[in-house]
């Protein structure tokens, strides 16, 4: 895992600034820096190394036999070993042991195709000068980021905005993207003229313009098709097993200890007791614990990993160390925070770090494959067939009942207006998931400076971002469940759990997360899975909890589903009223151009007058308020 910067200018690149560009990526690459600059100083390529595999060979940027080639890569490819040997049997040379190299070789052998054999979570740059082009390739499901800006004829690629900044991008605000909330356009960024490279997708930069193209997309079956599959439970069972398994045994390889975060939900406790299985010593399993009981899973997480023989770590975060961290959270996740979660896997991944840690397993995507949200069990309960009204109140009742930590922020009540009434008439209905996107963005836009709501008042984020979708390729006649699953894929997924739940957090303490529950065989499986072995009855990932039995705990295959957010602000002495009160307070706050700071400070006023269970949602626009004007500070925004 490391940081990758490119660029093509129309004037040199000065040595300032490039030296400005890796410094600003050696948290993700801290074990070496290296850049290749062309003769006339106008092309680059920039790279920090996080070593993993290749220890001692594997810096970049590489060269193809013939100079006409160069290559930087941030990630891992797995299954890498076997491509080398064919690559080797048809001619090809290896300088390094590095997995990166043979995207280097395959692109020779077979240009862009060569993308069908790239397997894991990579970003990557190819430098062409026969062609005069820069190639920008990113994995499928977008778990690593890679951003790209185009100004007055130059292009520039880099895993950070920031370190586009350091190139010479300037910090503006994209009011656009900043006020769209997490069910944003995916290439959109809160940075004016900074533009994501889509999940599966390449760019190809030439003369100073940028064109993407896809590659890859997630492929559900129509209802039609699901209806027709002949497979038993079993086999269907067997199948996500096997896939599943293999992802786990093929990230489990590398040239460092492979640890892993866990926390009491079946994603990370079927990842860890699998992993287990394969591993000759104890996996060290790494939780993060909380004071408020509701939160914590410290009990659960231990009894785990003396169940699968792993070594328990507990990582205790309390209110003030969040407060303390948060602005640097915000620097590394480059985007607006409405939970202290991601501040807390900033914390468990310094944590980690300390502990001599490179390489953790993660339990993202499980959710995303397999309809493990509350609202994705509520589309599945409330477009269930074989049940009656009643039985679907009841339901509801229950998955409300026992979501009491976070129902608040994820289970809201169907917002009404125009932007719901047009995602029906698009899709025929409105998927829960989408509607707490709009939930939250109509809470907190009630902040909104006035000009700010008058530039908004008529663009519907959301619509804009199904507009951008293959809607009639991929979600007409699927089951409302995969239709709903599609969507998140390309909005929550990789604007929100990718970034500061994931790579960002993970990053800002050079740890590289690998993730086999988004490994492309497993998603490809996921999506062949009956909805009713998805989400049966009240029962989410059904088909994960079978699969794995044998490594689960009775309370872990039994437990409901809880999101993991950090607790609310537990009383006016807790440490991030202080943080709100110092953040609201600041020159930062009276410039930036997004929130009315008479209308956020008398919201903090308020927030211990509403009940206990709606804090967290109260609390979620504070925080959106608190991280922009981190950002305004941060980047020096304008």
């Amino acid at each position: 895992m490391c940081g990758i910067f490119a660029a093509m200018s129309r004037a040199s690149i000065s040595d300032k600034q490039i030296q400005s560009a890796l410094n600003s990526l050696h948290h993700r690459g801290p074990d070496g820096a290296d850049y290749w600059q062309s003769s006339n100083g106008r092309w680059l390529l920039g790279h920090t190394r996080l070593s993993i595999i290749g220890l001692e060979n594997g810096d970049q940027p590489m060269v193809s036999p013939d100079n006409a080639v160069r290559l930087i890569v941030n990630g891992e490819f797995y299954g890498y070993q076997q491509i080398r040997q064919r690559l080797v049997q048809s001619g090809y040379q290896f300088k390094t042991n590095s997995d990166s190299e043979i995207a280097l070789h395959l692109y020779h052998e077979k240009g862009m195709q060569a993308l069908s054999e790239l397997r894991g979570e990579f970003a990557a740059i190819l430098c062409d000068e026969r062609e005069q082009t820069m190639i920008a390739i990113r994995d499928r499901f977008g778990v690593k980021p890679l951003y790209y800006s185009q100004i007055a004829g130059n292009v520039y690629f880099a895993s950070e905005i920031k370190t586009l900044l350091a190139l010479g991008v300037p910090a503006k605000w994209n009011i656009e993207g900043a006020t769209d909330g997490a069910g944003r356009n995916h290439e959109l960024t809160e940075f004016s003229g900074v533009f994501s490279v889509p999940q599966g997708c390449y760019a190809i930069a030439k003369n100073g313009q940028v064109r993407i193209y896809e590659y890859w997309d997630w492929a559900i079956p129509t209802a039609n098709e699901m209806a027709n599959d002949q497979r038993t439970e079993q086999e269907i069972i067997d199948e996500f097993r096997a896939a599943l398994e293999d992802s786990v045994k093929t990230r489990l390889i590398a040239d460092v200890e492979v640890a892993s975060y866990l926390s009491g939900g079946i994603d990370s406790c079927a990842v860890l007791g699998l992993a287990q299985q394969h591993s000759s010593k104890p996996i060290r399993a790494f939780t993060l614990t909380f004071e408020n009981p509701l939160f914590d899973e410290a009990a659960i997480a231990e009894k785990t990993a003396e169940h699968v023989g792993a070594s328990y770590h507990p990582i205790p975060i309390t209110g003030r160390e969040i407060a303390d961290a948060y602005s640097d959270a915000i620097w590394h996740s480059e985007t607006q925070m409405f939970n202290g979660h991601g501040v807390a896997k900033y914390l468990l991944s310094q944590a980690v770090h300390k502990a001599g840690i490179k390489v953790v397993f993660t339990g993202e995507g499980a959710d995303e494959m397999l309809g493990g949200y509350p609202y994705f069990r509520a589309d599945a309960v409330n477009n269930n067939p074989a049940l009656n009204q009643q039985q679907k109140a009841m339901m509801m009742d229950e998955m409300f009942g026992t979501n009491e930590a976070t129902r608040a922020l994820i289970m809201p009540k169907e917002v009404e207006g125009l932007e719901t009434e047009a995602i029906k008439r698009r899709l025929g209905w409105m998927p829960a998931t989408l509607n707490v996107g709009l939930a939250m963005r109509k809470g907190v836009s009630n902040f909104w400076k006035q000009e700010v709501v008058n530039q908004m008042s008529a663009h519907y984020p959301i619509l804009n971002n199904l507009d951008r979708l293959a809607v009639d390729q991929r979600l007409i006649d699927r089951d409302r469940l995969n239709q709903a699953l599609y969507i998140n894929s390309k909005t929550l997924l990789p604007n929100f759990i990718l970034n500061y739940l994931g790579d960002r957090m993970e990053m800002s303490h050079s740890i590289e997360g690998r993730v086999p529950f988004l490994d492309h065989h497993v998603a490809e499986v996921s999506a062949r899975v009956p909805v009713d072995m998805k989400v049966k009855g009240m029962t989410e990932k059904y088909v994960l909890r079978e699969a794995t039995k044998d490594v689960l705990l009775p309370e872990v295959y039994n437990r409901q589903k809880h999101p993991f957010t950090t607790p609310p602000s537990k009383n006016k002495n807790d440490p991030m009223l202080a943080f709100y009160h110092d953040t609201f307070s600041s020159q930062a706050a009276k410039e930036q151009p997004i929130y009315d700071m008479q209308k956020a400070n008398y919201a903090l006023s308020q927030l211990f007058n509403c009940a206990d269970d709606k804090r967290i949602a109260i609390e979620a626009g504070l925080q959106r308020i608190a991280s922009a004007i981190i950002m305004h500070d941060k980047f020096k925004m304008s």
